[in-house]
């Protein structure tokens, strides 16, 4: 038997097993329903910070999930600018960050047009602006050439590096990628959700480009989620999700690029980790009609703009502890004023110091 899926005779006729998806598909068609139907309930200030927020996450996880860590701040800004949001504490923003949110917001809030290979040339210009990745040239807005074959994905120190996969040879590229587009812009009768799971799969199996298969992979599975909820905003980030499962997520991939046509067990496992994602999003929606509430209940009392800024980060879901010296580093002021900051708030019983002490005091919001 062939090694790699693409080298089997009925490539890429894939086959699952419908009565094992049957109930994993419901539940998180259910699970989706009542999530949009929750979301639409909000007000637009309410949903567009939702969909900020996971927007975000969006950008920020995927390319964690490759090993590069993006500023939040500067994904935070390019969003906002692009998409016209009155957001405080707006920062400047590098090329290759403005570049991959330009890609991921394509993907999302063009959902309804269709996908071609100068779109897919484009996603691939804005990932690598200089034309590198690393220190290394690579082929930007094009596909892969033989210079490059075997393209392979590999693990592993110099000399001891595992090859976990091989994709077609560039030759083929022109081919496999017109059977892709054409399958992937089809009405063809199969679920949304399952489509976006297909459509992942397929796109990194065929490994078009030199680098960024994944990112962009993982944008067309948004694209066609986005068409599964009929909506512009992102009320959850599978990205974010896939990135706590990320051994998971690798071994399915190399499991089924290992196998047979009949791909029910990576299915199975989308389905599985788009439940979880849809579950981590009803939590952080929790988080924004909280966020809402606290606001609202506290409307009429007077805040500067630290004050107003710091306590919003420690509902965003601020890292580590919040003290004193946090406060003024981040806002930019004295301790002496980071201090008074802190201490009004207290008194007026928006703070409260955490327990537990030890050589430096923090706190913590007081709903």
């Amino acid at each position: 038997m062939s090694r790699y899926i693409h080298l089997l005779k009925d490539w890429p006729a894939f086959t699952w097993d419908h009565k094992k998806l049957v109930h994993p598909l419901a539940k998180v068609r259910h699970k989706q329903g009542r999530l949009l139907g929750k979301l639409e309930g909000l007000g637009f200030q309410l949903q567009a910070e939702a969909s900020l927020g996971n927007l975000i996450l969006d950008v920020v996880k995927s390319s964690e999930i490759e090993g590069e860590k993006l500023p939040m701040d500067q994904v935070r800004s390019s969003i906002a600018r692009k998409l016209g949001l009155k957001v405080a504490g707006l920062v400047s923003v590098s090329r290759n960050v403005d570049g991959v949110v330009e890609m991921m917001l394509n993907a999302t809030q063009k959902y309804d047009q269709p996908l071609d290979k100068e779109r897919l040339f484009g996603w691939h210009g804005a990932l690598f602006p200089t034309g590198r990745s690393g220190l290394h040239q690579i082929q930007v807005a094009a596909w892969r050439d033989a210079e490059g074959d075997p393209m392979q994905v590999v693990s592993g120190a110099m000399g001891k590096e595992r090859v976990h996969f091989e994709a077609p040879e560039a030759r083929r590229l022109n081919n496999e990628m017109k059977k892709f587009l054409t399958w992937f812009n089809s009405a063809e009768e199969i679920d949304s959700i399952l489509k976006a799971a297909i459509a992942h799969l397929w796109f990194v199996t065929i490994h078009p480009f030199d680098d960024g298969n994944g990112r962009i992979a993982r944008a067309i599975a948004d694209m066609q989620l986005s068409r599964s909820d009929q909506s512009k905003q992102r009320f959850y980030s599978m990205s974010a999700q896939i990135l706590q499962e990320r051994k998971a997520y690798y071994d399915h991939l190399e499991k089924t690029q290992c196998g047979t046509l009949d791909i029910t067990s990576w299915l199975l496992w989308f389905l599985d980790c788009f439940d979880r994602t849809l579950t981590a999003s009803t939590e952080n929606v929790a988080g924004v009609l909280n966020k809402a509430s606290f606001w609202e209940k506290h409307r009429t009392v007077r805040l500067n703009e630290r004050q107003h800024k710091m306590l919003n980060e420690l509902m965003d879901g601020f890292e580590g502890k919040l003290t004193s010296s946090k406060w003024a580093k981040i806002t930019k002021c004295s301790p002496d004023t980071a201090l008074r900051d802190i201490q009004n708030l207290i008194g007026l019983t928006l703070l409260e110091k955490e327990s537990g002490g030890g050589r430096s005091t923090s706190y913590k919001i007081k709903y």
